[in-house]
């Protein structure tokens, strides 16, 4: 975890996404990452929700970063987004070609040397995350990315698209957390939750926005700072 977060510290700056334009403040949304299984689950719904919100980023001219398979929820979400003339990015590990890579790839892909390297490459493209349902690695990669938003190594907005529940035990799981004092209050409501893509996609937004509004005051606070010192050099 080090790794991923030294690397993506030291090519992001930490702060920014990667729309931010090179004078400071924040562009709107234009990439998101996002985290999903690379089989399609057993619900319909599941299948349903990652085709609905490769349509709504394509709708809000949206491009996206994803782990590059193309199988499941993964397949679905890159090639609506893709067929809707959207950038894609898949990063991908050399060891899971062979497992994750079974049709033709879409879009750009960027093959790398491991998981490590793969969330940073993501993390450092996109503006913002969103979980669908997945496995053990789409857990572990929003997990990683919650956590990251929480030691302040970035501030771009989480969110997790809960279809059909599927995150209900797994929410319940960060109110124990909370409960037991492992979690602080505060840090409960990290991420945005909702039930649709086009919900969800209206909170991220108006969560970057808060997030770009923080940045400015902070700048400001900052110029003031410099300026105050400035002028008590001169007086010195």
């Amino acid at each position: 975890m080090e790794q991923s977060q030294e690397k993506f510290a030291e090519e992001s700056g930490c702060g920014g996404g990667s729309s931010g334009s090179g004078g400071g403040g924040r562009g709107p949304v234009r990439t998101i990452c996002v985290f999903c299984g690379s089989r399609p689950g057993n619900r319909p719904s599941f299948s349903a929700a990652a085709l609905d919100l490769g349509k709504q980023l394509v709708e809000r001219q949206i491009n996206l970063v994803y782990g590059g398979g193309s199988g499941g929820l993964m397949g679905l979400v890159s090639k609506a987004v893709y067929d809707g003339g959207r950038h894609v990015l898949g990063v991908i590990p050399t060891a899971l070609l062979p497992e994750e890579v079974s049709g033709e790839t879409l879009g750009e892909v960027k093959v790398v040397r491991d998981m490590h390297e793969r969330k940073s490459e993501m993390a450092k493209h996109a503006d913002a995350f969103i979980a669908l349902p997945g496995g053990y690695g789409t857990i572990e990669e929003l997990l990683e990315i919650i956590a990251w938003a929480q030691l302040g190594i970035h501030n771009k907005p989480v969110g997790l698209l809960n279809v059909d529940g599927y995150y209900n035990s797994l929410l319940s799981l960060f109110d124990k957390g909370v409960e037991e004092g492992f979690i602080d209050d505060k840090a409960r409501n990290i991420f945005v939750l909702a039930e649709t893509a086009a919900e969800l996609l209206t909170k991220l937004t108006e969560a970057w926005l808060l997030a770009a509004e923080d940045e400015d005051t902070a700048a400001g606070g900052e110029e003031e700072k410099g300026a105050a010192a400035g002028v008590k050099r001169k007086r010195s």
